[in-house]
């Protein structure tokens, strides 16, 4: 069996590195997780890794907006060959890998241009700002996945619980041509949803108000993702906060939590022969 390795990046503030590596890990892949600052000095390539995720956390506290000096960084600094991690990013999309961003990270990915990238530019086409009821979210949310999700990372998922700890999670395009484009190319493939499982922009159920109930995105590649909730907070059934009435209700349950699916969705992926 093919080795999969993951690499989880770390430091200004991220401070959910050690449940995603544990995620990856549960999921049969390495992981490493490596300092941030050691991929922009180059002592670190993520051309040795087949993912690179950017976790949550809250990367130079926030200060400057939600992700927003991380992803300068990513745009900005210069390795020592002279590109940059964004540069080194593409080349590494390029050759088939994946990206994923978690919470903070997912707004690293939208404010460096990786996504939404319709345009294939990584120019900034959407941001991620306070949510509508103006106050730090921090709950579990019912999430509905399109039936043709187009990523391997949500392949088969239906509807999930998962958590949310943001204050800046309301996703917002460009202009409306762009919002027409990934609703047309199914861009938007995860969505809040109410108790129905219908997609919903209403409060609770949708926690801050993103547009097209909105809760993660991805590239039309399909090999970057972005999600606010936060799947590796659910590697356990345990975790979930009505996990005793759902053991009660069915016995049988699967000690393993939704969240891990995501996990070993893309890493069954990257070992399947039509990837290698």
């Amino acid at each position: 069996m093919r080795s999969v390795n993951a690499l989880v990046m770390t430091g200004y503030g991220i401070n959910c590195h050690e449940e995603t590596a544990a995620a990856y890990r549960m999921a049969g892949a390495q992981a490493e997780i490596v300092h941030c600052h050691d991929l922009i000095t180059g002592r670190v390539s993520v051309h040795d890794f087949d993912l690179v995720t950017f976790p949550g956390g809250f990367s130079f506290g926030d200060d400057l907006g939600a992700g927003k000096a991380l992803a300068n960084k990513v745009r900005y600094r210069r390795l020592p060959g002279g590109s940059t991690l964004l540069d080194e990013l593409q080349r590494f999309l390029a050759a088939g890998k994946f990206v994923l961003g978690i919470c903070n990270g997912f707004q690293v990915l939208v404010k460096s241009g990786l996504l939404p990238n319709v345009r294939g530019t990584c120019q900034q086409e959407a941001t991620l700002t306070v949510n509508d009821s103006g106050v730090f979210e921090d709950r579990w949310v019912q999430c509905r996945a399109l039936p043709h999700p187009g990523t391997p990372f949500l392949q088969g998922i239906d509807r999930i619980d998962l958590p949310v700890r943001h204050k800046e999670g309301k996703l917002i395009f460009r202009d409306d041509a762009l919002r027409a484009r990934i609703v047309s190319e199914g861009l938007n493939c995860l969505s809040y949803c109410d108790a129905a499982g219908q997609p919903t922009l209403q409060y609770p159920h949708n926690p801050n108000g993103s547009v097209l109930a909105c809760a993660a995105l991805r590239d039309p590649t399909g090999h970057v993702l972005g999600l606010m909730p936060h799947p590796e907070a659910y590697l356990s059934a345990l975790n979930h906060p009505d996990w005793g009435h759902r053991f009660r209700q069915d016995p049988g349950l699967s000690p393993e939590g939704e969240g891990l699916r995501l996990f070993q969705n893309i890493i069954a992926h990257c070992r399947s022969p039509e990837h290698t």
